[in-house]
């Protein structure tokens, strides 16, 4: 995408505006904070280009400049993302709640927000249940959850490691993994299977299965949870075929809102 954006798009959109946000993704993608030379690199725009798109982003309050003279997204971008998650949870819920009918356990959408998983929409199981931590607008680190190991699954074992080398792979329960090896043996055989699990490791008593949302803007995966007890593996092989197509028509949503 960056590659496009430094050469210019034929599509007949402003080709400062999207040099300026093919900079905010890359800055997000680093993790939230870059340095000028990464940032060159993975942009592939000239430096007086990038210095003139930051200075507007900075003064925009878009972006700001550490003490160290990185650069990271700016306070701005909270109201926009708040918004449009909001937005996107809305749109996303008749999806979930479809799941839920026909699964009976809670369905959740999650996305990938810098090096965290954030919970965007949310319909509940029907079943009188525990609290968990699938709650809507919850951040959780990728390593643990379903939702966030399929996430993960869609990049490369490089960038993996990065994130894991920024955020660590905190033990959440005695069967998290925390070895980063391992966990991209496992992203592997996510990629193979098309989907993620979660067993136990970010919550006791909890577990969760996970397809990502193929093409999505904004990297993104469904999932459904619930406790140990009802989370049979029986129910895992008729929830599995139903997330998948509940991604496929997500995907489609996603392709429309962005066409239109």
């Amino acid at each position: 995408m960056a590659e496009t954006s430094a050469k210019g798009s034929g599509t007949g959109g402003v080709q400062s505006l999207e040099r300026a946000f093919t900079l905010l993704e890359c800055i997000a993608d680093a993790g939230g904070e870059v340095g000028l030379s990464q940032l060159a690199r993975d942009s592939g725009l000239p430096l007086p280009t990038i210095h003139r798109l930051l200075r507007t982003l900075v003064n925009q309050g878009y972006v700001r400049q550490q003490p160290s003279r990185r650069y990271a997204l700016g306070p701005r971008l909270i109201r926009l993302g708040e918004n449009a998650s909001r937005q996107v949870g809305s749109w996303a819920r008749p999806y979930l709640v479809k799941l839920v009918e026909e699964i009976g356990e809670t369905a959740n959408m999650a996305m990938l927000d810098g090096d965290e998983v954030v919970y965007v929409a949310q319909a509940p199981s029907r079943h009188y249940s525990m609290r968990m931590f699938t709650e809507v607008g919850r951040r959780v680190s990728p390593h643990c959850t379903a939702v966030g190991k399929a996430l993960l699954a869609l990049l490369p074992p490089a960038t993996v490691r990065d994130i894991l080398a920024r955020i660590g792979m905190p033990r959440q329960t005695e069967h998290t993994i925390t070895d980063p090896d391992v966990l991209l043996a496992e992203l592997e055989r996510i990629r193979e299977r098309g989907y993620a699990v979660d067993n136990g490791e970010q919550e006791i008593g909890v577990r969760c299965v996970a397809v990502a949302v193929p093409n999505a803007p904004t990297l993104t995966a469904v999932s459904i949870s619930g406790p140990e007890g009802r989370m049979t593996d029986q129910l895992f092989e008729r929830a599995i075929p139903l997330l998948k197509r509940t991604a496929q028509d997500l995907a489609a949503e996603f392709s429309y809102a962005t066409s239109s």
